[in-house]
């Protein structure tokens, strides 16, 4: 790691919130970012534990949390955004909205507040988006296999695009009038406004993502 002793230096920095009296006039997103003097600081408190926990246990995608945050210390943010796309597909979904096991799990929360994880990854994949390094990933050739994901809620979407960088023709069926599933029907605009989603489908359908909504599979098509 890039500073050894940084949890010894740093206290834990919470994310602040829109002022109530201007929150309550829409139902916009309501937590303020950090800024990036502070995310520095926040990431030097990873210790660069021997057994990462917040990895190996508390993660359910498995994020290279220690990797990213170190990155993230060393201004190297590119760099970050790829490591954390590499286990993550919607990392900007998962920043905003996961209840953050990862940092329940932190080492350092044992004596201490655990490190910003969450906050973190938020940063690293709105940042990846305002640089544009998210781009369409298209495979090198087509396999010629097609492949039908029933449902566009967050487990469909990443297996529609996961299968569609492997060279298959993935449509995904969703019987809603609109995509997103949960992400977008379950999930309330203050915690995930809707052009967050629609932002990545626009990435899923350069990379040759077929979606039909408005199709309920079993009873406007049958499996077969």
């Amino acid at each position: 790691m890039g500073n050894p002793t940084g949890f010894l230096k740093y206290p834990r920095v919470d994310v602040g919130h829109r002022p109530v009296e201007e929150r309550i006039h829409d139902w916009r997103e309501i937590d303020l970012p950090l800024a990036e003097r502070i995310l520095n600081e926040q990431a030097a408190r990873c210790m660069d534990c021997g057994i990462p926990f917040c990895h190996m246990s508390g993660c359910p995608v498995k994020n290279r949390i220690p990797e990213f945050n170190d990155l993230v210390y060393r201004g190297k943010w590119r760099e970050a955004a790829d490591n954390l796309h590499s286990t993550n597909n919607f990392p900007e979904i998962t920043g905003r909205v996961c209840p953050a096991p990862c940092e329940a799990a932190c080492t350092l929360s044992i004596n201490s507040q655990p490190v910003t994880i969450k906050h973190i990854e938020y940063q690293i994949a709105e940042r990846a988006f305002a640089e544009k390094w998210v781009r369409p990933i298209k495979p090198a050739q087509r396999t010629g296999k097609r492949v039908a994901i029933i449902g566009s809620g967050p487990a469909g979407l990443a297996a529609a695009q996961q299968l569609c960088r492997l060279g298959h023709e993935v449509i995904v069926f969703e019987k809603s009038d609109r995509i997103g599933g949960l992400l977008r029907y379950g999930i309330p605009d203050f915690k995930l406004e809707k052009h967050i989603i629609d932002r990545r489908l626009e990435q899923m359908v350069a990379e040759g993502v077929h979606f039909e909504p408005n199709v309920w599979v079993g009873r406007d098509i049958t499996a077969d």
